[in-house]
């Protein structure tokens, strides 16, 4: 049953052993610099200083981007994160970032879909994650290459966000054809906070976090526990986080960073209802109560920056190790081998090694980062055929592995005082090997070589116009067991222009993106194989705009989008022919998305409100194909009190109660959550952080 590929070799290889033991010793372009603490100031000289600052801004991966890049990006802060009333992280980035988010709605460790830019992002395999540093997305993976579980954030740990538009960035590879989602976490904090919050349909979830600031050495220990019964039948779940970071200077400009994440999970699937059934609003229906599943991962990393008195130069090291497993029955559609129509069980057992190595130095004009990455994967992925949990039958039963590495380079110059431009470069060598049980064992390797230019012109210091071409790719679905299988690429284009002054920010880009060497159907041979192509292209608009001495500020973030394939043949189901989608709206895509909120916060006072709203447009579900579904909106309210050593949060979500698909497949659909209202209560000591 496995499509077999011929074994092959190539001087690729040699780019990744190479760079292994260099990434092994050196990293700068995937973890956070500590938070600068007053301590440290006193000790670093003023110039040691102010180039830490100047650097630091544009060459750690986990920095804020800035303003001044010619790129598109948002960022999301810890105090939007507190005021908006949020059941996932998908639906958080939905509410503050604009992103299109279908929830599977199957348990917590089903991976949602997120979408940016129109890439239907199956199980978020378009965008790159990355927490601290560590990227999350899993390779080599059965059910969906790069599947992207968002679920393993520690929630009440975030420091800030950033989300990165495209691929325009040379410190990002794989997986990175939409864009990036980069987490930050807390790293230290003074005293204690104890959080408990209860909401609708059952949820009750418990965090502590304390941690210490000692100048030289700082640290943060949480622990985090939710449960939920969930609004429908069969959807209960319950998961657990741990996050622990321990920062120490050896001396002024040497520095130690590491840390620890732990996540599990175990939940209950619904399944999902037929158009009729979500038509009804019956959503008591369950597909097959003994459905579901449970999820366990750990990521360890540890850092060491050397900081002179140009140049910055950071390592980084990390390892993981998963294991899923999940019942579900649904449909025939979706991953390599995902959909049976009846239960299926899959199970991923994995772990993970890698590092990333870059030195960058300031020049009298800009900047210039050399660095590496590499990242080994091994995965042992097992689908069987079940009837209640029980297994009739295997089907596939395969380990695969892979090595990637890429070198980089990153760069930005001041032709004048209000010419900027962007250089940038990677080129990625990924070796991938199939062991299917009782066959032969295939491999092969491929590399992508990805520029990155960008410019932008100020006219006046508050005015500018920007434009960036830039290439990226992901790995193609199914390469756990057709490695010969090409890596997805595409070429971005983007142009716009920034506004920035006196607090207030906007933006507006044309976008369009070309992508190439996607899977369609062969109707000669009769396989999946690469060779189709599709286009994204529209326009993105973001503002944040202070009114009132800063005490309201109104701020959104809106996509308006075309997504087509332009040559893509979708393979037959149930028998018939082989479906041609030429011209037709991609798959999980709407044609538009956005969301809009108005803050509240008078000053000196303890209240914070925030009303919003996200909307999505007409929306072209999965496997129908010439099918467009109206589109919808939910309204959001928010309100915070904070007092001496309390908060208190309270949240509506959903406040019209509106119906609502949130994923829509070959006839099915997975349902919205109806209203629901949070409260949280947060006590801190010692001034928490």
């Amino acid at each position: 049953m496995f499509n077999k590929a011929s074994s092959r070799t190539s001087p690729f290889i040699a780019v990744a052993m190479l760079l292994a033991p260099l990434a092994a010793v050196g990293a700068l372009g995937a973890q956070q610099p500590p938070v600068p603490t007053h301590a440290d100031s006193a000790r670093a000289d003023s110039a040691r200083a102010e180039s830490a600052a100047h650097l630091q801004a544009v060459t750690v991966v986990a920095t804020p981007i800035e303003r001044a890049q010619p790129l598109a990006a948002t960022h999301v802060t810890a105090a939007e994160i507190r005021v908006t009333p949020s059941n996932s992280p998908y639906e958080l980035l939905r509410q503050t970032a604009g992103l299109e988010v279908h929830e599977q709605g199957q348990g917590p460790g089903f991976a949602s879909d997120a979408s940016l830019r129109g890439f239907s992002s199956d199980h978020a395999t378009d965008i790159a994650l990355w927490v601290d540093g560590v990227p999350i997305n899993e390779p080599v993976n059965g059910h969906a290459e790069g599947y992207n579980d968002w679920s393993e954030i520690f929630p009440g740990g975030i420091q800030d966000i950033d989300v990165i538009h495209g691929p325009t960035s040379a410190l990002f590879g794989n997986f990175a054809m939409a864009g990036v989602v980069n987490v930050r976490t807390l790293e230290r904090m003074s005293g204690t906070e104890v959080e408990a919050s209860g909401g609708s349909f059952g949820r009750a979830d418990a965090m502590v976090m304390t941690g210490f600031d000692h100048g030289a050495d700082g640290g943060i220990l949480g622990i985090h526990m939710l449960r939920q019964d969930g609004f429908r039948p069969n959807s209960r779940f319950s998961d657990g986080h741990g996050h622990g970071r321990i920062v120490h200077d050896f001396k002024p400009g040497l520095t130690l960073d590491a840390g620890a994440e732990v996540y599990g999970g175990n939940w209950d699937s619904p399944g999902f209802l037929s158009e009729d059934e979500f038509a009804a609003h019956d959503y008591d229906v369950v597909s097959n109560p003994t459905d579901g599943g449970y999820k366990r991962r750990a990521q360890e990393r540890v850092s060491l920056r050397m900081l002179g008195s140009n140049f910055i130069w950071r390592t980084t090291a990390y390892a993981t190790q998963g294991r899923w497993q999940l019942f579900l029955t649904i449909p025939p559609a979706g991953g390599v081998f995902e959909g049976s129509g009846s239960q299926t069980e899959e199970e991923d057992s994995r772990a993970g090694a890698g590092a990333t190595t870059a030195i960058t130095w300031s020049l009298p004009n800009g900047q210039l980062t050399l660095g590496g990455e590499t990242r080994w994967d091994r995965s042992h992925y097992e689908n069987y055929f079940t009837t209640s949990r029980r297994r009739d039958s295997v089907q596939a039963f395969v380990t695969g592995r892979q090595l990637a590495a890429a070198p980089y380079l990153q760069s930005y110059f001041n032709l004048t005082d209000r010419w900027r431009v962007d250089l940038g470069a990677r080129f990625d060598a990924l070796d991938t090997r199939s062991l299917p049980d009782g066959n032969i064992a295939t491999s092969a390797t491929h590399a992508v070589f990805s520029p990155k230019i960008g410019t932008m012109f100020r006219f006046v210091p508050s005015f500018g116009v920007y434009g960036n071409v830039s290439r990226g790719f992901r790995s193609s679905n199914g390469i756990i067991v057709d490695p010969s299988l090409a890596p997805i690429t595409e070429w971005s284009y983007e142009g716009g222009v920034k506004f920035d002054r006196n607090g207030a920010s906007a933006s507006a880009a044309l976008f369009r993106m070309d992508v190439n060497n996607e899977q369609t159907f062969n109707p000669v041979t009769l396989q999946s194989t690469n060779g189709g192509a599709s286009r994204r292209q529209g326009l993105e608009l973001d503002w944040h705009v202070p009114l009132a001495e800063q005490r309201v500020v109104m701020s959104g973030a809106w996509t308006f989008n075309d997504a087509r394939y332009r040559s893509l043949t979708a393979g037959p189901e149930d028998g018939g022919s082989p479906e041609v989608l030429n011209g037709m709206r991609v798959f999980n895509t709407s044609k538009y998305v956005g969301e809009v909120g108005v803050d509240f916060a008078p000053r000196r006072s303890a209240w914070h409100v925030r009303v919003g709203g996200n909307w999505t447009g007409p929306y072209s579900p999965f496997d129908e194909p010439g099918v467009v579904l109206p589109g919808y909106g939910i309204a959001t309210i928010g309100v915070m009190w904070r007092h001496d050593w309390a908060e208190i949060d309270a949240g509506m979500r959903n406040a019209f109660n509106r119906a609502y698909p949130e994923l829509v497949a070959g006839g099915v659909v997975s349902p919205g959550e109806p209203r629901a209202i949070y409260v949280t209560l947060h006590a801190y000591s010692s001034g928490g952080h």
